[in-house]
């Protein structure tokens, strides 16, 4: 490539920025989520979902608890931030009562949700942070419960207070400074404290029967069950609003100065003990904003209330004579046709246009209530391409609007599906009218062709993109149409893929598998063959029961190329076994997909969720794949998540994911499984998708949500009285036991890569960082135990480790080089993801305390450690995670004593006790004596 056609896309991508910022600033922000602009965030949305039944209360109390965060957020703060504009989105299943119409606000796109749903944590608040320190999470989640039971605030506090909180997870990626795990640890005096920030915070140990001395809850060391610690409702601290945000004292986050680093919390561990307040003040928010000047608080919240009205699609179709190439409009009809039978819900108006260098209305819309109108729609798919190779996008986009506005008059809200194979290098000609619509841009693009353009309308108005390579036996089109949805967050109405399997088969050979049709789906059950020549292959399928299906029991069309079969009423649960022979005398590229829906409309199914950090990145910084694996809102661990890349030209890459805590996956057991991809082949865009599959044995109910959520208070003390409050109350559901496990199938669309090589490279891939490091003491060694990294990232197996301590925290986090190296010479790396564990010998640090400073006299009795990875390269990894121990340290007679000790002082006490009576009673005799002898001498003189 010459240097030329280098810069020429880099100059076409500049215009077309130009072009963005030269609109309003309204248009340039749509689809990028919440913006800060003037301390003020605006953009933040708000969703309920479907299911929540209609309540009067639930809006007034939503506006309530953001109006009174505001101003304790702007506080907390210190005059830096505030929430100047909401929107509500309200469920199409609510009444119509006046409310906005929606134009890009989608369910899918919240950055609140709302549900009906409780589970192991009850009503707790919680955010789902899938990534690290410092980074923003995914969404926040209420309970209707939790928004209109005003009794729950005397366990939570109140709701504004509960809603920072958990902005600050959502927003400034910190964690939860309280540990339900572990709610007593040991300082570096010896004493037994409760996890908290800060440790100004004062309460009392609780016994089962009331009040109690500390020693009374221990036994060597451990807390006997029935022990817990209560707070006193008054308190002086100010911090911290990640700790307990329900004392009507605390008003800040914890600081420098008030952060207890000692506490066994997720903010320690997944900050380096840096302090919440720390955290937040390093974001972009407070890098690119200033206190507010004056004493004046800042205006109240701004609300609008809009609702979801009908749904409306239009699929904007190419035909120019590029879609002729590499069977691309074959495969378009293949997927359009699916998506028209299967994929679009129920009471949807759907039209078709197509463009070449003009546009072209196919079918207006028309609304699908039954089998019959799915095939008219179908009907009306253009079966030839043209012969003209010009394509004009903002035509096709054109009558796309002239379509869906005959409804209403008006594009906002409605969804444009457009496909596409050229560029066009006058697409920035219709940008105004595109991002002014209101109307969501799903994009496909097909080929090799630059499509940055085309993502940019999608990524501007929310949609989805993707990327279909022009490979014979790739299913990635119709995976592309199986993931649109109506974004409305009914996954009851939602057509969930199963299947998508693809592969050149040999002459008369077999491509044959299995899928398993769990009992939590089984409604409008497909299988959908392809092939691309010649007639269908010969189709054998054997259900759960034994009964068989062949290729005359499928609707077969020689046109496009599909052969289908609906499976009527609900399809068996079960393994399904299906084989496609194929008797031709020539490979031929075959496809199944199977997509179905849920058997009923109180039991979720099981759903995937596919995602990565950035869609496009520069060699040599990797793409970070998430999968979110959920029944209903519960985790499901232990599954087999697998990630599958496509790039322009090469085989596949399959990927495992991991939901593990350690390398690209943040926590553990929150049902994100994570993965990095490095394996870069060449420049361009790439294909994903994900197969989860889960075996009969997986229990999704019986885990908590991990992660961040706001604390719920057992109890106070006031007034030296105990104050219990009401139980928190947890969903315990039955569920039928799962003979078969479960298959999912979910396209996670597309990502670009810039930057990559020619032909091989240098190893520029270092270990992931260790983000999972533990120490435990034990009688004079210390254990540390973690995840092993791989030789890159996450991939192989890393070399050496650098294990380093330090009794100073500040040390080791400014200066890690310098910090005391312990000898590993003994630990050789297992391979990444398998647990790591290393004891060692901490002898030297027990002397020398008189010559250090008093900052760390302070912390005499801790230790530090942190460790990073090298590779045969010596390449490093970023230094891990920072540990603590507690060493023994001198006595200390406020420290607690153990059994062992509280036995010697009761026998202490005992002999002490004996030799004081047999002191006294001997006095008291000698004196007696005494006395008598006195009393016979006088009683002789007088004599």
């Amino acid at each position: 490539m010459s240097h030329r056609d280098n810069v020429s896309p880099l100059l076409c991508s500049l215009k077309f920025v130009t072009l963005l910022v030269a609109l309003s600033p309204e248009l340039v922000f749509l689809g990028a989520g919440v913006q800060l602009r003037d301390n003020g965030y605006e953009g933040l949305l708000v969703a309920i979902n479907p299911q929540v039944p209609e309540n009067q209360n639930l809006i007034p109390n939503i506006k309530e608890m953001i109006t009174e965060a505001s101003f304790y957020l702007f506080n907390a703060t210190k005059r830096r931030v505030f929430f100047r504009n909401i929107k509500i989105l309200i469920p199409a299943t609510w009444k119509a009562n006046n409310y906005g119409k929606v134009k890009q606000e989608s369910y899918e796109k919240a950055n609140v949700i709302v549900t009906e749903w409780n589970g192991v944590n009850g009503d707790d608040p919680y955010t789902l942070q899938y990534r690290g320190c410092g980074r923003e999470g995914k969404y926040i989640h209420f309970t209707s419960n939790f928004l209109l039971n005003d009794d729950l605030t005397t366990g939570y506090g109140s709701r504004g207070k509960v809603f920072v909180h958990e902005w600050a997870h959502l927003r400034w990626g910190v964690f939860d400074e309280y540990n339900n795990d572990k709610p007593f640890y040991l300082d570096g005096q010896n004493k037994i404290k409760a996890t908290r920030c800060s440790s100004d915070i004062a309460g009392t140990f609780v016994c089962e029967k009331g009040p109690c001395p500390h020693e009374n809850c221990i036994i060597s060391k451990l807390f006997k069950e029935g022990c817990t610690f209560l707070y006193n409702s008054t308190q002086n601290a100010a911090a911290s609003i990640m700790f307990m945000q329900s004392l009507s004292s605390v008003v800040e986050f914890c600081n420098a100065s008030t952060h207890n680093q000692e506490a066994p919390n997720l903010q320690n561990q997944m900050c380096s003990l840096r302090s919440s307040w720390d955290v937040i003040t390093d974001s972009s928010d407070f890098s690119h904003s200033f206190p507010m000047n004056g004493t004046e608080p800042p205006p109240p919240p701004t609300f609008s209330v809009v609702q979801a009205g009908n749904k409306v699609v239009c699929l904007v179709l190419d035909v120019s004579s590029k879609m002729a190439e590499a069977d691309r409009y074959l495969r378009l009809q293949q997927a359009a046709e699916f998506y028209l039978m299967q994929i679009v819900e129920i009471h949807t108006f759907v039209g078709i246009a197509s463009f070449n260098s003009k546009g072209q209305i196919r079918a207006q819309l028309h609304q699908i209530n039954s089998d019959d109108d799915r095939k008219l729609l179908v009907s009306y798919l253009p079966l030839t391409v043209s012969a003209e190779a010009e394509t004009s996008i903002c035509s096709g986009l054109k009558k796309g609007f002239e379509v869906v506005e005959k409804l209403n008059g008006k594009a906002s809200g409605s969804v444009m599906i457009l496909v596409t194979s050229g560029a066009d290098e006058h697409i920035s000609n219709c940008l105004p009218t595109v991002l002014g619509s209101g109307a969501t841009i799903h994009s496909i693009a097909l080929g090799s062709s630059e499509a940055e353009k085309v993502e940019e309308l999608s990524y501007r108005t929310g949609g989805l993109k993707f990327y279909v390579p022009d490979k014979s036996n790739s299913n990635s089109m119709v995976d592309a149409f199986s993931r649109i949805s109506s974004g409305t967050g009914d996954i009851f109405q939602q057509s969930i893929q199963l299947e998508s399997m693809s592969e050149n088969v040999k002459p008369y050979h077999q491509m044959k598998n299995t899928v398993t049709v769990d009992s939590s789906v089984g409604n409008d059950t497909v299988f959908l063959v392809t092939w691309r020549i010649s007639g269908p292959p010969e189709i054998r399928l054997l259900d759960p029961t034994g009964r068989k299906y062949y290729t005359d029991n499928f609707t077969t069309s020689l046109t496009s190329r599909t052969a289908y079969l609906c499976i009527p009423g609900t399809a068996r649960p079960g393994r399904w076994a299906y084989s496609l022979n194929n008797t031709h005398h020539s490979p031929r590229a075959l496809t199944v997909t199977v997509a179905s829906r849920a058997s009923s409309s109180t039991v979720p199914p099981a759903t995937v969720e596919v995602f990565v950090e950035k869609d496009s990145t520069h060699f040599p910084d990797p793409v970070t794949i998430y999968a979110n694996v959920r029944k209903g809102f519960y985790p499901i661990l232990n599954a087999t998540v697998t990630a599958m890349i496509e790039a322009e030209s090469g085989d596949p890459v399959m990927l495992k994911l991991f939901d593990d805590g350690a390398g690209a996956d943040v926590i553990k057991n929150d049902g994100i499984y994570s993965r990095y991809f490095f394996s870069f082949a060449v420049n361009g865009s790439y294909s994903l998708k994900v197969h989860v599959s889960g075996s009969p044995s997986i229990s999704t109910l019986v885990h908590p949500i991990a992660g961040s959520h706001a604390m719920y208070v057992p109890g106070y003390i006031a007034n030296g009285n105990i104050q219990m409050n009401a139980p928190r109350k947890s969903a315990h559901r039955s569920e039928e036991e799962q003979k078969w496990g479960f298959s999912r199938i979910s396209s996670g669309g597309s990502f670009s890569v810039r930057g990559v090589p020619d032909g091989s490279h240098p190893d520029i891939f270092p270990p992931c960082k260790i983000i999972d490091l533990e120490a435990v003491k034990g009688e004079e060694e210390v254990t540390l135990s973690w995840t092993a990294p791989g030789e890159d990232f996450d991939q192989g197996q890393a070399t050496s480790y650098e294990i380093r301590i330090s009794k100073s925290l500040q040390s080791i986090q400014d200066d890690f080089n310098n910090a005391i190296l312990v000898n590993t010479s003994k630990l050789n790396p297992q391979q990444a993801g398998t647990r790591e564990i290393f004891t060692f010998l901490p002898r030297l640090f027990t002397n020398g305390l008189a010559h250090q400073p008093e900052r760390e006299i302070q912390e005499s009795h801790r230790i530090y450690v942190a460790i990073r990875a090298m590779d045969k390269n010596c390449l490093r990894s970023a230094v891990s995670n920072i540990a603590y121990v507690s060493l023994s340290g001198p006595p200390n007679s406020d420290s607690v004593p153990g059994r062992d000790h509280l036995i010697l002082k009761v026998v202490l006490t005992a002999l002490s006790l004996i030799g004081i009576i047999c002191l006294v009673m001997v006095v008291t005799h000698y004196t007696l004596n005494k006395k008598k002898s006195s009393e016979k001498e006088n009683g002789t003189k007088l004599l």
